[in-house]
């Protein structure tokens, strides 16, 4: 009856460290889905100038998700604000808001860690 305890208390430690380590990009990416929401929504009524606040935002949040372990799809992601940014940076919104929705789909796809 012990082992049987044993192995069942082994094995919620093991769901909860496994779930950190997929999550540990979670506030980052939040953020960044937060602000290129916000960038979406400003660049659809044509305000250049808030979606490249929000665009720089996401981008700096996404960043930070890359450096804690997110995968490919969130370095894309990057890519994306990067060219929503200097369309924004020239005044259009329309351009810029294409790819911000493309990074937005990128960040939404982007899952953990990238496995190696």
């Amino acid at each position: 009856m012990k082992t049987i305890s044993n192995i069942i208390a082994i094995g919620v430690l093991a769901l909860f460290l496994s779930t950190q380590a997929i999550a540990s990009d979670a506030p980052e990416k939040m953020k960044a889905m937060e602000h290129i929401d916000e960038a979406i929504k400003h660049g659809k009524m044509g305000h250049a100038k808030e979606l490249l606040e929000h665009a720089k935002e996401s981008r700096d949040q996404a960043n930070a998700a890359l450096a804690a372990g997110a995968d490919a799809h969130m370095d894309q992601a990057v890519k994306h604000l990067d060219e929503a940014i200097k369309h924004a940076e020239m005044g259009h919104a329309d351009e810029a808001t294409k790819h911000a929705e493309e990074a937005h789909n990128h960040m939404h796809q982007s899952g953990g860690r990238a496995h190696n």
